[in-house]
């Protein structure tokens, strides 16, 4: 079993990119714009840990403007942003709904049990979408020997599952069962921004009533490093306790946050490129006998395919594909996953089409 590479300059719309190979492993991949460098080199700067870094504080500050949220905190990477929002939700020996597909179960290396001491409860879902009519099935009930339930805890888009969308009215009648019944409800929105351009609406709407939200800056958004997380002004404070206890206080960060700004400002704006891209690798490859794909259910940057009849497994695949300068992992033995981003461009998704063909072509000969 093979597991996803989760997690560079801007490749022009006509030709192939000249790096050294198409990366599809994942939108962490993206290197910083040459503004972001030169923003990073001119950042004013002070010490975060005494909460004395005006770039960081701009950042935080403006986070919370676009997401109507009170406040923010900036965070090295989207796993702390996630395990500290748990921390501060639940306690010890309490459990948390999720997809069975969730990062924070899945790729953030049991961190949820080592410094939270919950457990999940995973639900599998078509397509990583929960329902409540799911979850409220799920939700502990008082008996003093079970597990009480703590949080729930929701993706969009779902990394696993293809980059999935939660429609709005399923996102919002969670929450308020959620609240209904005394839980909060945490949101890893890492890909929130190619969410909010999948569905024509505003990070601040998909977010308005969860309790906390996550982000990254450092995928599509492009930013070299960072995560911020929202809520409360006193879900934040006690964010920055668990983030300095999670080594996450980084002094002179405003040099990160710089980039951080213009990821915030400028990078969403061009997401439905990456959402044509996929669009577009999603069609072809359904075209290409041995893969299997539904290509209408592509809603992002993200696609998911198997590679069962091709005769191969994803570890064969992914080797076959590098062998010709194509990158991109594997989610388990049969599904394959692509991702766009600001450094691949169509011309890098035709060629990648003709690659698989080769691949599948010659495989079956």
């Amino acid at each position: 079993m093979t597991t996803p590479a989760i997690e560079p300059e801007v490749a022009s719309a006509d030709k192939p990119s000249t790096k050294r190979a198409i990366d599809l492993r994942s939108d962490t991949v993206t290197q910083p714009t040459p503004e972001m460098r030169r923003a990073m080199a001119e950042a004013e700067v002070g010490d975060d840990v005494y909460r004395e870094d005006p770039t960081v504080n701009r950042l935080e500050q403006r986070a919370a403007q676009i997401f109507e949220k009170e406040a923010a905190l900036f965070v090295p990477t989207g796993t702390m942003g996630n395990q500290i929002s748990i921390r501060v939700h639940t306690h010890h020996g309490q459990e948390i709904i999720c997809e069975e597909r969730a990062h924070f179960i899945n790729l953030e290396s049991a961190t949820v049990a080592a410094f939270s001491g919950c457990q999940p409860r995973p639900i599998y879902a078509e397509d990583g979408i929960l329902r409540w009519e799911q979850i409220k099935k799920k939700i502990a009930p008082p008996a003093y020997y079970r597990a009480q339930t703590g949080l729930i805890a929701l993706e969009n888009t779902g990394s696993l599952a293809g980059g999935t969308v939660y429609p709005q009215s399923v996102a919002d009648e969670i929450c308020d069962g959620a609240h209904d019944a005394g839980l909060p409800v945490h949101l890893d929105g890492a890909r929130i921004f190619n969410a909010a351009t999948a569905l024509g609406t505003s990070v601040a709407q998909i977010a308005r009533k969860f309790d906390s939200v996550m982000f990254c800056l450092s995928k599509g958004l492009a930013a070299p490093v960072g995560s911020m997380v929202l809520g409360s002004k006193k879900f934040i404070e006690k964010a920055l306790v668990f983030r300095k206890a999670l080594g996450g206080g980084m002094r002179q960060s405003g040099i990160l946050a710089a980039a951080g700004l213009i990821a915030l400002e400028k990078m969403p704006a061009r997401l439905k490129e990456d959402h044509d891209n996929a669009r577009l690798l999603a069609e072809g490859l359904a075209q290409i006998p041995g893969i299997k794909i539904d290509a209408k259910k592509v809603a992002s940057n993200i696609l998911v395919f198997d590679v069962t009849g091709t005769g191969m497994n994803t570890t064969e695949f992914s080797r076959k594909l590098a062998e010709k300068s194509v990158l991109a992992g594997g989610i388990d033995a049969q599904q394959m996953r692509f991702v766009t981003h600001l450094d691949i461009s169509r011309a890098d998704c035709l060629k990648t089409l003709e690659v698989v063909r080769t691949i599948c072509g010659s495989e079956r000969s």
